[in-house]
């Protein structure tokens, strides 16, 4: 993707509160490797294969925040985008701020308290995120997935018509977010209660990542500190589970057939991370 590209996922990213304790949480579970980012001390990029599937910044402390997974989604201008939110209902908690080397980002809140982030400035052109071979998966679960697709439909600018950007269908229940004709989000109608005091039943973007040994990947959970949440899944569900990490993050790990294939190593200084 580049500067162009519009409403479309374009990177996850972790604020945590100790760098080098995720690092070795994600590391055992993911099997994630990290390098420096170009946005200074405090902030690693975590790999697998060689290829970037997410960012680690130790930045919770310093935003007065809880460690938490956030989806970011491209914009031409995030100044604008700000205002779409606003005028559309939605809470602007941080941002616009600036970023190295050139990017600027804004974190909010939906309709129903759903946080997510926006970006304006150059992205990964080979990260991934989808229902195909991607490494990451991300889905929102939400009171109305049609409100909340009118929502970000007018804040993101999906379906407005760039042929970079967004597509949206709807099926049955769901509706699918496509980028070039392949999913890249879901956004899920079902129960979920605002302001619990158990985030896993709040409103949000579930941030999931794919592993082939699921079995496998729990046990390292346990052994490192994280745990499985018996209850944001339904009954029955074998092909994932919602963990919390040992500082509270919340993330689904995804049975998949096999591992995500390595791609290759990118030009990182062409990046925004």
């Amino acid at each position: 993707m580049t500067a162009d590209a519009v409403g479309v996922p374009c990177w996850l990213s972790l604020m945590a509160r100790d760098l080098q304790a995720a690092q070795d949480f994600y590391g055992a579970v993911l099997g994630w490797t990290f390098r420096a980012a170009s946005l200074g001390q405090g902030f690693t990029v975590a790999e697998l294969g060689g290829v970037p599937v997410a960012g680690i910044g130790a930045v919770a402390g310093d935003f007065a925040v809880p460690v938490a997974w956030t989806a970011y989604f491209a914009v031409d201008d995030a100044d604008a985008a700000v205002a779409r939110i606003r005028e559309c209902g939605g809470t602007v908690g941080i941002g616009p701020v600036a970023f190295p080397p050139g990017g600027r980002a804004a974190l909010a809140t939906d309709l129903e308290g759903a946080a997510f982030g926006v970006w304006e400035g150059r992205v990964l052109s080979q990260w991934r995120v989808g229902d195909d071979q991607a490494p990451a998966w991300l889905e929102l679960h939400t009171r109305n997935a049609f409100d909340a697709a009118l929502f970000y439909g007018r804040v993101l600018e999906w379906d407005g018509g760039n042929p970079d950007g967004c597509e949206v269908s709807y099926e049955q229940d769901q509706v699918v977010l496509r980028h070039g004709g392949q999913a890249v989000a879901r956004l899920n109608s079902g129960p979920v209660e605002s302001g619990s005091p158990r985030p896993q039943l709040r409103p949000r973007w579930g941030v999931h990542f794919k592993v082939a040994d699921l079995d496998g990947a729990r046990r390292a959970v346990l052994e490192h500190g994280g745990t499985v949440i018996a209850d944001a899944l339904p009954a029955g569900s074998g092909e994932l589970l919602t963990i919390r990490d040992p500082d509270g993050g919340l993330f689904t790990l995804d049975r998949a057939a096999a591992a995500a294939p390595v791609i290759s190593r990118l030009d990182v200084a062409s990046g925004h991370i």
